[in-house]
């Protein structure tokens, strides 16, 4: 069954959009009556049927909302460095948001090589890949932030700042944290974080971790801690 998003829903009737209408009405050649699924980014699913099946504004009625929609018992915040190939960036953002994540921050390191991101181009990825993988919260983009800015900031739950210097002593992620419990994990740019960087997260409370013995990219490193969390809490 198709996923439509529909973000200011309420009441008993939702209008999509023109491009979500047109996709219902002239691409999926859906008709009145036809049942579809609405998510409001806010963890409610809805389902109802098309009552005007008009290519630019369709109406649904809604004839019922499930609350907490798959709701997960911990909450990931992954700050990862933006790639001088955005489509790189672009993949971890996409493979992420499909496997669950909260909340992502552009980390600004030392080493970034591009620090700038298509802010519009990527919430439209996020919303495409929560409808993709039939999750009913948006999943929170903010906007770039220096690593030490970031350091600032108070985050609930375990720190981790996953890197490839084995001069430094690192744990595996399963030796760290625990089932239900609220992650915040750094990645760093191709060129890794320094070792400053490394030593500052770690007099912040953030917990040194690696990621296996393979050399990740940046947007595998991210997708491979996303989905070491996701397995960590099944």
């Amino acid at each position: 069954m198709q996923i439509f998003y529909a973000p200011d829903i309420s009441g008993d009737t939702f209008a999509l959009d023109e491009n979500e209408s047109k996709h219902l009405i002239r691409v999926l050649r859906m008709t009145k009556g036809t049942v579809v699924r609405l998510i409001d980014g806010r963890g409610n699913l809805y389902e109802g049927v098309i009552s005007i099946p008009d290519a630019k504004r369709c109406i649904i009625d809604i004839r019922s909302r499930i609350e907490n929609f798959e709701k997960r018992d911990y909450r990931l915040h992954i700050a990862i460095s933006p790639l001088k190939n955005p489509e790189r960036f672009e993949l971890f953002i996409e493979k992420s948001v499909e496997i669950g994540i909260d909340e992502i921050t552009p980390l600004l390191c030392r080493n970034t090589e591009k620090p700038g991101i298509k802010t519009n181009r990527i919430e439209n990825i996020i919303i495409s890949a929560m409808k993709q993988s039939l999750k009913a919260t948006l999943t929170m983009l903010n906007e770039p932030v220096s690593f030490k800015d970031f350091l600032k900031t108070e985050e609930e739950g375990k720190k981790i700042i996953a890197h490839c210097n084995s001069g430094i002593s690192r744990s595996s992620i399963k030796e760290v944290c625990n089932r239900n419990e609220n992650v915040t994990i750094l990645i760093g740019p191709e060129g890794d974080f320094t070792n400053d960087e490394i030593l500052s997260a770690i007099e912040k409370g953030y917990s040194s971790v690696h990621l296996g013995t393979s050399r990740l990219r940046t947007e595998t490193a991210g997708i491979a801690a996303c989905h070491s969390i996701y397995f960590l809490n099944q």
